[in-house]
């Protein structure tokens, strides 16, 4: 990718090139460079550091896709630390713990080894929507591990699992589903948003998939789930053409035997990792491996992250960072070592307040993450962030170069990997140069934290800075 002729598209340096669809889920047979592994950490994760970068830009695609895949086993995931979390969680201090809930979660997809488990942990929460429970928090955490148990696991499995989930059973009234009163909210948008999309079901499926789910409790005091038989419809049922006495499970099942429900998720992933509205006929090979791998995520991931499409001209700098992605991102391009608390109302300013989605159909995304207001949320957050102590605790950022075009290079190759603009390095150039305002002195040691924050600022408010 990096040999490859680049154009200015909207104020940015995209590569050039044609994408040849019969090819499109090949491997990319290359070793990264610098631009391509800082492209693939975006995606797959937050982005990197720059020691990040580097270590991923010596490593051949597939290699880096198998590294990235190969997330920690259940057991070894770290619950939030006393202090943090289960402190507050334990005592219902319903504030404190969302917030120190929130802030936990940032911490990790800053610091985690391994940023896709992180990143689809994201995912599945803006997907398999619930909002957080605020008397209850600890129902709230444990959908967020339930997520991260299954980043890479079976989708099959996740969507049974969700569908009896605390939070998922009170934010749709599943805990309030039982025979005599069917309540078919989670039975609709089981189908409609979570695994089949719209028109691929009939209001009488709605009906009786919302009796096979009937009998499931929450006792909120405990924070845990039964299932009340007595409260069960055991009755025959017939769902999407097939009937018997079905269960919830047996719905799930069912779901996951329709074609579409491939389709559903290979739309799904290549919107998350690729690019939108991709090619039917890509939708439909990423479809024909899902179903190969019977839902298991992992090699299906693996084959996308180190795929010709993934490194195609099309999917780079393509997508439209999410708050979480541009803050936490942030924090790693310029090494710095946690996120502190004031990320946390910059992420609501910028319309994405972790555990509390907008709507059971998840953020909206896209285009749609960036507004005046919310761009002026992302430039609040910068001005915020970048000061004195930002700049000592950024190892890179204080080696910068006093020479102020060395300094603006320097800028654009870490913090863009290049991917701007000449006039707006120029800008660059000039801001730390000082030349055409006479206000404005020449990048010096006298001056450096003042105008290399400044530098900085101009960076990350460029149009490539706010693009995957």
């Amino acid at each position: 990718m990096a040999a490859q002729a680049r154009v200015d598209v909207g104020g940015i340096l995209r590569p050039q090139g044609r994408l040849d669809l019969s090819t499109a889920l090949q491997p990319y047979d290359a070793t990264l460079g610098t631009r391509a592994a800082a492209h693939l950490l975006r995606r797959a994760g937050f982005g990197g550091t720059p020691d990040e970068i580097r270590r991923f830009a010596a490593v051949p695609a597939s290699e880096a896709a198998a590294m990235l895949v190969a997330v920690p086993s259940a057991n070894s995931i770290a619950p939030p630390s006393e202090a943090d979390v289960d402190g507050p969680l334990g005592k219902r201090e319903t504030r404190e713990s969302l917030v120190a809930l929130q802030l936990w979660w940032l911490n990790r997809m800053l610091t985690t080894p391994a940023p896709l488990q992180e990143k689809m942990t994201l995912y599945f929460h803006g997907h398999f929507t619930s909002r957080a429970t605020p008397r209850f928090p600890r129902i709230t955490y444990n959908q967020n591990a339930l997520f991260r148990r299954n980043a890479t696991g079976n989708l099959r499995d996740l969507t049974a699992q969700v569908s009896i989930d605390a939070a998922m059973l009170i934010y749709l009234d599943g805990a309030n589903n039982v025979a005599s009163h069917p309540n078919e909210n989670y039975a609709r948008e089981l189908m409609e948003l979570f695994t089949l999309g719209v028109d691929n079901y009939s209001e009488n499926d709605v009906r009786e998939s919302a009796r096979a789910w009937t009998g499931w409790r929450v006792a909120r005091t405990t924070d845990t789930v039964r299932f009340d038989p007595r409260l069960h419809d055991g009755g025959r049922k017939t769902f999407l053409g097939r009937t018997g006495y079905f269960g919830g499970d047996e719905i799930v099942s069912i779901i996951f035997d329709q074609p579409e429900c491939a389709r559903f998720f290979a739309a799904s992933l290549l919107n998350l990792f690729v690019y939108n509205d991709p090619e039917p006929e890509l939708v439909d090979a990423v479809a024909r491996a899902i179903r190969v791998h019977d839902f298991e995520l992992a090699p299906v991931l693996r084959a996308i992250l180190a795929s010709n499409v993934f490194y195609s001209p099309r999917a780079y700098r393509a997508l439209v960072k999410s708050p979480a992605e541009f803050v936490i991102g942030t924090y790693k391009a310029l090494g710095l070592p946690s996120v502190d608390a004031m990320a946390i109302e910059s992420l609501a300013q910028m319309g994405q307040r972790l555990f509390f989605p907008p709507s059971v159909a998840g953020w909206p995304g896209g285009q749609n993450w960036l507004t005046s207001g919310t761009m002026i949320a992302r430039q609040n957050f910068l001005t915020r962030l970048l000061g004195s102590r930002t700049l000592d605790a950024s190892s890179w950022l204080r080696g910068l170069p006093v020479q102020p075009q060395n300094a603006a290079a320097t800028l654009a190759a870490t913090i863009l990997q290049d991917d701007v603009a000449p006039a707006s390095l120029a800008e660059l150039d000039g801001y730390l140069s000082g030349s055409g305002s006479a206000a404005l002195a020449s990048l010096s040691a006298e001056n450096f934290d003042e105008r290399v924050s400044g530098a900085v600022y101009l960076a990350m408010a460029t149009p490539g800075y706010q693009l995957n």
